[in-house]
Order: C-alpha cells, then sequence, then structure tokens
C-alpha cells in the first residue's frame, strides 16, 4: 500500500466514523474454531479484534495504520502491529482463526491457506460487485464477483457457510455482500 493509503486510512479512523460493533457471521461462527490464536486482517478498529479477545482468544491484528495500532495496545490478549499488505508475509501454520472483514486483497488467499492450521477456520466478509448497489468502495478491484468465494475457496477449504447478500443500510443505501466460514482441510 502507498503512503497515501496509510494516510487516508489514518483520517478516517480519526475521525471516529468507523463501525463498532463486531461483524455478525464474526459473532456467530468464531467459536468453532478449536484453538486459541486468532489473527484479525486489516483490523481497523478492533471490533472483531476485541470480541475475540474477549472470547479468550489471543488475537494478532493487522492494519496499515498507526492510529489503529496505537488504539488497541494495553488491550489484554490483543497483540497490534502496522504491517503494509503488499510486503507483509503472514507466518505459516500458526492461527486457529483467521477473519478478514471488509477488506479484499485477493494476494493473501494464498498466504492465509498456509497461515491456517490444519482444520483451522477462516471467516471472511466483504462487498460484491452487483448492478443494485448504492453504497460500495469506488475502485471495483475491491468487489468480490459472483460466486467467486466458492470457485476460490472449494479445493483447499470446507465451506461451513457462504451467503451473498444485499444489505440495507439505515439510511437506505443498499451493498451486495458475501460471507463466508470455511475449514481448512487436512491434509
Amino acid at each position: 500500500m502507498s503512503i497515501e493509503d496509510r494516510e487516508r486510512w489514518n483520517r478516517k479512523y480519526a475521525s471516529g466514523v468507523t463501525p463498532t460493533k463486531v461483524v455478525k457471521v464474526v459473532e456467530d461462527f468464531a467459536k468453532l474454531a478449536t484453538g486459541d490464536r486468532a489473527l484479525d486482517l486489516a483490523c481497523g478498529m478492533g471490533r472483531n479484534a476485541k470480541f475475540l479477545a474477549s472470547q479468550g482468544f489471543r488475537v494478532d491484528a493487522l492494519d496499515i495504520s498507526p492510529v489503529v495500532i496505537e488504539s488497541l495496545k494495553d488491550i489484554d490478549n490483543i497483540y497490534p502491529k502496522e504491517v503494509d499488505f503488499d510486503s507483509y508475509i503472514l507466518p505459516e501454520n500458526s492461527y486457529d482463526l483467521i477473519v478478514c472483514t471488509y477488506f479484499l486483497k485477493r494476494e493473501l488467499f494464498p498466504q492465509i491457506e498456509k497461515s491456517l492450521k490444519e482444520g483451522g477456520i477462516f471467516i471472511f466478509e466483504t462487498f460484491m460487485h452487483h448492478p443494485n448497489n448504492t453504497k460500495i468502495p469506488s475502485n471495483r478491484a475491491f468487489l468480490l464477483n459472483e460466486g467467486e468465494l466458492k470457485a476460490t475457496f472449494d479445493d483447499s477449504y470446507e465451506i461451513l457457510h457462504l451467503r451473498e447478500f444485499m444489505e440495507e443500510g439505515v439510511c437506505g443505501e443498499r451493498s451486495m455482500r458475501a460471507s463466508m466460514v470455511a475449514k481448512k482441510r487436512r491434509n
């Protein structure tokens, strides 16, 4: 990511206008993980990391924003680290659970698989391309295509939950989203 990306995210997070409620798919499915090591990729202000820590997970919370990382310091069981996902390499065979919500960098998918322990759980949710969207990221590369998650993860994972759905916000904005929970297959 560029310096401009880091600065843009810092401004957004410093403004205080970010979601604070844990993402429902994380709340509903995190308990499927059999161990206590978790990773929250592009953690934002830590809504999912805080929930996971409250459930007994030891959470590595990674983000490009130093504003985020500073805000997560000194929270029990959260280990924040500022990283640039263009160059950072996830540690192999390290996590029982990996969570990634509303951040799409397809190049990380192979790293995520390597970073999960056998039988580990991957929870993912983000926006999709759809002609009826009224609120989505402006960059098309940050949007999933219909059926993309199944096509990408079906070979190496047991897909436990997969849902593509239209979500309507409180102000009437609409966005298509995809939500997946997958268990890494044992070799």
